[in-house]
C-alpha cells in the first residue's frame, strides 16, 4: 500500500484528524449524511471529500488509526506542491499491537519483518523514528517500553464519553435532555462497560466505577481514572491526592488508583480511543430510538455493550480474537477477585474550616464534631442511613445517623460540646413536667410547691431556675426535712424560692420556723380579728 497525496481545492476548508476518522467511522457504520455533518458541523461537499480520498487512498481505517494524526491531515489535505510518497509506510498499529503481545518487545525484529515484505522500505534509523512518532501522536510519548505496560489483568481506564447526547424524552413534555455515559475498558483485552447517568457528579462516577468492576467480575491491579475533578483532588509531577471517595475505592477493592500524567491527554490511548469508539458504535446506535427512561436507556446500553464485546477484531491475527475471549482468556486470570460485601457509595461534601459552633451542614442538617476540631479542614460522608465526619488525611473523627426530618436541624453529640455549652443545654432541656416528677420524690407537698411557682409567673420557662434551685438543694438534706420546708411555704402563702431557703435552713439548724408570713397575722386571744368590728 502506498501513500497517496492529492491535491486540495481551495473551496474545501482543511479538516482535523478528529473529524476526518469520526466521518469515516460514522459513514461505515451506516450513518447518514445529515447526522454525520451535524456531528461535526460539516457540509455534505465536506463528507463526499473526505470518503472520496478514504477510498482513493485504498487504505483501511485501521491503518489510517496507525499513522500519526498530522500524516492523516496530510494525506487528505496535502499541502502544495507536496511530492507523491514512493516509500511504503509501515502498518504501525498492528506492529504496536504485536509489540503489546511480546514478553519483551522487540522493534528491531518488527522492522526484519517490515523488511521481508517491503525490500525498498525505510532503513533501521527512519523506522525508529517513524515509530516514535506514531507513539507521540498517538500516545503522548515516544518510549519504547510503552507495550510493556499493556499487561494482562493490569489497567482498567476510565472516562466520561465525549459531549452529552441527547438521548432521554420526558413523555409528558416531549422535551429531550442530555445525558452522560460512563465508559471503562481493561487495557489488554479491551473490553468495555459503558452505564448511562444524569450528571458527572462524584456519586455518579463513583456508581458507575463500582458497577464496571461488578461487570468484570474481578478487581485489575490499577485504576486509572483522567484527571477529572470528581476523582483527583491534586496531580503534579511532585504530588498525587487522591479524591477521598477513591482513597476509600482503593481500600476497599484493595487496588491502586494511578491516574495518567497530568496535562497529557494522549497518556491513556487505550480509553481515549474507546471513547471515539463508543461514540460511534454505542451513541448513534441509540440514536435511532426514543427513551423515555433511564433504565430502558441503560438496558439497551448494556444489549450493544455486549455486542461489541463478543464481535470479531478487524484483524484477523489479532491473538484477541473479540474483547470477551481475551478477557476470559488473558485478563480475568491476571485480576483479583471480588471483596465479599458490596461497596457504600457515599455523597462527599468538602470543608476548608470546620465552623465555631463546631457543626457541619448537609441536607438541611447540622451534625456535631469535637469542638477542638473547629477551625481545621473536614470531610463529610452521607449514605442513606449514615452520616460520617473525617479529618484532611481521611481518618474517621465520628459517625451520626443520618436525620429526615424538618427538626431538630442541630444534630448534637453531648461529648462534642464543651463544658460550658453542656451545662446551658442542661439548663434548657427541661419543661414544667419534668419538674413536677422530680418533686414527687418529696412527696405532695413538694409537688404542689413547684407547681404553684410554675403558674405563679407569666410563662412557665421563666420558674424552671427556681424550681431547679429548690429541688437541688434538697438532695443534701432528709427527704421528711424537704416536704416540711415546702409545707411551710404552703401554709404561710410563699411559694418562692428565696422563703423556701430560709426555711429549709431553720429547719436544718433546729430554729424555730412559725407560720408567719408577709401579710398574715399568728392566731392569739389578745389579737382581734376583723369579725369584732361588724
Amino acid at each position: 500500500m502506498k501513500l497517496v497525496h492529492y491535491k486540495l481545492r481551495k473551496e474545501h476548508q482543511m479538516q482535523k484528524y478528529s473529524t476526518i476518522i469520526g466521518v469515516i467511522e460514522l459513514r461505515q457504520s451506516g450513518v447518514g449524511y445529515r447526522t454525520t455533518k451535524k456531528r461535526y458541523n460539516i457540509g455534505n461537499s465536506t463528507v463526499t471529500l473526505i470518503m472520496n480520498r478514504f477510498h482513493e487512498l485504498g487504505l483501511s481505517l485501521e491503518e489510517l488509526k496507525a499513522m500519526p494524526p498530522k500524516k492523516v491531515e496530510e494525506a487528505f489535505y496535502p499541502p502544495e506542491n507536496l511530492r507523491r510518497a514512493e516509500k511504503e509506510l509501515p502498518d504501525f498499529f498492528q506492529i504496536h499491537q504485536r509489540m503489546m503481545a511480546m514478553e519483551t518487545p522487540d522493534l528491531a525484529f518488527q522492522w526484519l519483518e517490515y523488511k521481508k515484505e517491503h525490500p525498498n522500505g525505510y532503513q533501521l534509523s527512519q523506522f525508529y523514528k517513524l515509530y516514535r512518532d506514531f507513539l507521540r501522536e498517538n500516545f503522548g510519548q515516544d518510549s519504547v517500553s510503552m507495550p510493556v505496560e499493556r499487561i494482562p489483568g493490569e489497567r482498567m481506564y476510565i472516562d466520561w464519553v465525549g459531549d452529552q447526547p441527547e438521548l432521554l424524552t420526558d413523555p409528558a413534555t416531549g422535551e429531550i435532555h442530555k445525558v452522560h455515559v460512563f465508559a471503562t475498558t481493561l487495557g489488554f483485552s479491551s473490553r468495555v462497560y459503558a452505564e448511562v447517568f444524569l450528571d458527572e457528579k462524584l456519586p455518579s462516577f463513583i456508581t458507575g466505577v463500582v458497577h464496571a468492576l461488578e461487570y468484570y467480575g474481578a478487581v485489575p491491579k490499577y485504576l486509572v481514572p483522567d484527571n477529572l475533578k470528581t476523582a483527583i483532588s491534586k496531580h503534579s509531577k511532585d504530588e498525587l491526592i487522591l479524591n477521598s471517595a477513591f482513597s476509600d475505592l482503593e481500600d476497599f477493592y484493595n487496588t491502586i488508583v494511578l491516574p495518567p500524567p497530568p496535562r497529557k491527554p494522549k497518556g491513556k490511548p487505550t480509553i481515549e480511543n474507546h471513547v471515539r469508539f463508543l461514540e460511534t458504535h454505542l451513541i448513534e446506535r441509540l440514536k435511532e430510538n426514543i427513551f423515555t427512561s433511564l433504565d430502558s436507556l441503560n438496558k439497551e446500553t448494556q444489549k450493544i455493550i455486549a455486542a461489541i464485546n463478543q464481535a470479531d477484531f478487524r484483524n484477523k491475527n489479532d491473538i484477541r480474537r473479540t474483547r470477551e475471549y481475551a478477557f476470559q482468556t488473558y485478563d480475568k486470570p491476571k485480576m483479583k477477585p471480588l471483596p465479599s460485601g458490596s461497596f457504600t457509595t457515599c455523597d462527599y461534601k468538602y470543608f476548608l474550616r470546620i465552623p465555631d459552633n463546631y457543626h457541619l451542614e448537609y441536607d438541611g442538617h447540622y451534625y456535631s464534631v469535637l469542638y477542638t476540631y473547629h477551625g481545621k479542614p473536614a470531610m463529610l460522608k452521607a449514605t442513606m442511613s449514615e452520616i460520617r465526619i473525617c479529618d484532611e488525611n481521611n481518618r474517621l473523627l465520628c459517625k451520626h445517623v443520618r436525620s429526615y426530618k424538618d427538626f431538630p436541624r442541630y444534630i448534637t453529640d453531648d461529648s462534642h460540646m464543651p463544658p460550658e455549652h453542656l451545662y446551658y443545654k442542661e439548663l434548657n432541656a427541661h419543661d414544667g413536667a419534668y419538674y413536677r416528677r422530680w418533686a414527687s420524690v418529696y412527696g405532695e407537698s413538694m409537688v404542689t410547691l413547684i407547681d404553684r411557682i410554675l403558674r405563679s409567673v407569666k410563662h412557665e420557662e421563666q420558674a424552671y431556675n427556681s424550681c431547679k434551685g429548690i429541688l437541688h438543694m434538697c438532695n443534701d438534706v432528709p427527704r421528711h426535712i424537704a416536704a416540711e420546708a415546702a409545707q411551710i411555704c404552703i401554709d404561710a402563702s410563699a411559694c418562692k424560692y428565696t422563703y423556701f431557703k430560709k426555711a429549709l435552713s431553720r429547719l436544718v439548724n433546729h430554729e424555730p420556723t412559725g407560720n408567719r408570713a408577709a401579710g398574715h397575722l399568728p392566731e392569739h386571744e389578745n389579737i382581734r380579728g376583723r369579725d369584732c368590728y361588724q
